[in-house]
């Protein structure tokens, strides 16, 4: 997939084409966070946005919007873990120069899987060449 629009489960779709029930995205709150004046001009600079870093080539993922459970201030991040209960057992909270995160405790597949899933990693990244 080349855009966020073909992503089915991203945000970029629900910020462009805002749904009136079941909203993921606080587009109220969005506005208010990016500084930006008025909520219809949300969909607008979003897609400007995208659109700049596709053409500028700095579409690189970010570790911490895929691999986190929640992402922002350390009151946000908080109050998801504690929402969360018995859930967030084993998930930490990390700090970094942006804000915080929670993570998701990994563990390598041999620990849940069958003996003949053993050889799967964390990062399995062996490329195989099929011809």
């Amino acid at each position: 997939m080349r855009h966020p629009s073909e992503w089915m489960y991203g945000g970029f779709n629900e910020i462009q084409n805002p749904k009136q029930r079941y909203a993921l995205i606080n587009r109220q709150k969005l506005t208010a966070l990016l500084g930006i004046e008025h909520i219809d001009q949300l969909s607008e600079y979003h897609l400007k946005w995208v659109e700049e870093n596709l053409k500028n080539g700095s579409s690189q993922r970010d570790a911490k919007w895929t691999e986190s459970i929640a992402v922002g201030d350390k009151e946000f991040v908080m109050e998801t873990k504690a929402k969360l209960g018995a859930r967030a057992v084993g998930r930490t909270v990390l700090e970094n120069k942006e804000g915080f995160e929670l993570k998701e405790a990994q563990s390598p597949y041999n620990r849940v899987f069958a003996p003949e899933k053993y050889s799967l990693r964390l990062k399995n990244e062996y490329f195989w060449h099929v011809f």
